[in-house]
């Protein structure tokens, strides 16, 4: 402690909590950083996998989610360590790049930093261990290629894509609706892919949520679906060959944009203003309507009177739709957005071939369908739950099918799940390890070990002898030069994963890999750890 006096002459304690922290230097830092990355690992470890457990994160404010998705876990939870932080990112990096496989990299990092701890102890220098896992990953990711196979499929043939979007969802909360959901996300990805260019762009796919109802009714809208109603409840609940007039200007007269003051003393005067505002309306409607128009949606309000003139014309309008939506509804129907009221023509209307507001169960909630659209490349995926928490999980579940769909059209070559690419891997490593003379040698089949931990948590976790099983399955591959064989964590009697039609992208394991390997590097070349205070 320290004594010291402010302008005032008033004395203060200074409290030295430089002599409290540490610093960390060499082993020590770098035991240290892998003890933290490892402490991450061991929380995903046990969500991995068909039979993986779930989490409850709860929010400061109170908010609950449970979910199994590695990128979810790491992203709401309270993390403070920075070796931790990094890991976040990985997960993160996964889940942008590929949409799934964030549990399966950050477990891999974790057991790679466990191995990598035990050459530390035996006296090999953190470089050479972080060489001997860049010839590793090289050599694992070769290996993919070489097993990997090519699947065609088509608008015609959709079962190569579903199977593979099952294969993600068996291990979320949704596993028993997984065929149903695997095909409305195949059927989404397909409706808005450019398959000459093997693109997809996922923004045109909306997914949206509304609690009641089960599961298994969730649908696939070939349009848009807006929480919104219409804006009068006597405006008709459905229109045929709808023509859409978009509109992002206020439904009501242009405001000066100085500072203004009307004066108005008499009954005469206000029943003018009164007038001008109604005929200024009068003439938005007949604009609408003489362009063709049988629908108005507009990003902002109108008033009372505005909406009465509307419903009393026969021409339903929607207010208050958020701007993504209005995108949507444009691509969807072929329509352009109007930012100025004097601009809206006939060639800029959206076509449809039906709107509808439907409502749901006994409550007030209705929401607006557009359908049969111009242009059905903009679709919507409605998902129906118990409760809030199932929505907003299964949201998080179809996000990854959508993805895998992605990345099986950009690239059409998978991999075989259930471990079965792990351990093949391993086996591939460890084998030319034997050609590498040196302290390199060591690290890499570190690596071999660490590719094992997958297959075992997946063996784990589903209540199977881990050690007995690996064990079993790599000899059967070893013995039938068949690297098809994973851990059967459904019971289903076979370990051979084509029997089971358990698929997984070879770029999505080839991403895992790579990224678990590069985070791994930059954590043991971390040899010093100076904290704030030691400035």
């Amino acid at each position: 402690m320290a004594l010291a006096f402010d302008e005032f002459g008033r004395p203060f304690v200074i409290i030295k909590e430089q002599d409290q922290k540490v610093r960390l230097r060499g082993l020590d830092a770098q035991k240290a950083n892998i003890a933290s990355g490892m402490a991450v690992s061991r929380i995903l470890r046990t969500s991995l996998g068909p039979k993986g457990m779930d989490k409850m994160l709860q929010s400061p404010d109170g908010d609950v989610t449970i979910t199994n998705d590695g990128a979810t876990i790491l992203e709401q939870m309270d993390v403070d360590n920075q070796i931790a932080k990094l890991l976040v990112e990985l997960s993160r990096s996964q889940d942008y790049e590929i949409g799934d496989g964030t549990t399966g990299v950050v477990v891999l990092a974790g057991a790679l930093l466990e191995q990598a701890q035990k050459l530390l102890e035996r006296g090999v220098h953190p470089i050479r261990v972080a060489e001997g896992y860049e010839t590793a990953s090289r050599i694992a990711v070769e290996h993919l290629e070489k097993i990997a196979q090519k699947f065609d499929f088509g608008v015609n043939n959709i079962e190569p894509l579903v199977q593979t979007c099952m294969t993600t969802l068996s291990s979320k909360i949704v596993n028993r609706c997984k065929r149903s959901l695997a095909e409305i996300s195949v059927k989404a990805v397909l409706a808005v892919a450019d398959l000459e260019r093997k693109d997809v762009n996922l923004d045109l796919i909306k997914v949206e949520g509304k609690v009641g109802g089960k599961l298994e009714d969730t649908e696939l809208i070939y349009g848009i679906v807006v929480d919104k109603e219409m804006s009068h409840p006597q405006m008709p609940k459905q229109i045929e060959d709808a023509k859409i007039a978009i509109l992002t200007c206020p439904f009501e007269p242009p405001k000066p944009k100085t500072k203004h003051k009307v004066d108005i003393d008499t009954v005469e005067k206000f029943q003018t203003l009164r007038k001008q505002e109604q005929q200024y309306f009068d003439n938005m409607v007949q604009k609408c309507k003489g362009v063709g128009a049988t629908l108005v949606i507009c990003q902002w309000g109108f008033d009372d009177e505005a909406n009465h003139l509307l419903m009393h014309r026969n021409l339903p309008a929607v207010r208050w739709v958020g701007g993504v939506e209005l995108e949507l509804i444009a691509i969807a129907t072929g329509g352009r957005i109007v930012p100025r009221f004097e601009e809206l023509t006939p060639e800029k209307l959206g076509k449809a071939g039906l709107v509808q507001e439907k409502a749901f169960g006994t409550t007030k909630d209705r929401m607006l369908y557009v359908e049969h659209c111009a242009n059905s490349r903009a679709v919507t995926i409605f998902i129906r739950g118990g409760n809030k928490m199932m929505i907003e999980e299964t949201k998080r579940s179809i996000h990854d099918a959508l993805c895998v769909a992605r990345n099986l059209i950009r690239n059409n070559s998978i991999v075989y799940g259930g471990g079965s690419s792990e351990i093949s891997c391993s086996i591939s490593v460890e084998a030319a390890a034997d050609r590498y003379p040196g302290v390199e040698q060591y690290a890499i089949r570190a690596f071999a070990d660490a590719l094992d931990s997958v297959p075992m948590s997946l063996a784990e976790n589903s209540g199977l002898q881990p050690i007995e099983t690996l064990s079993a399955v790599k000899s059967q591959q070893i013995k039938e030069n068949n690297p098809y064989c994973g851990i059967d964590c459904n019971d289903a009697g076979t370990n051979d994963m084509r029997e089971q039609n358990v698929f997984e992208t070879l770029i999505g394991k080839q991403q895992q890999i790579l990224l678990a390997t590069q985070v791994v590097k930059m954590i043991l070349k971390i040899d010093d750890v100076i904290s704030p205070s030691d400035f």
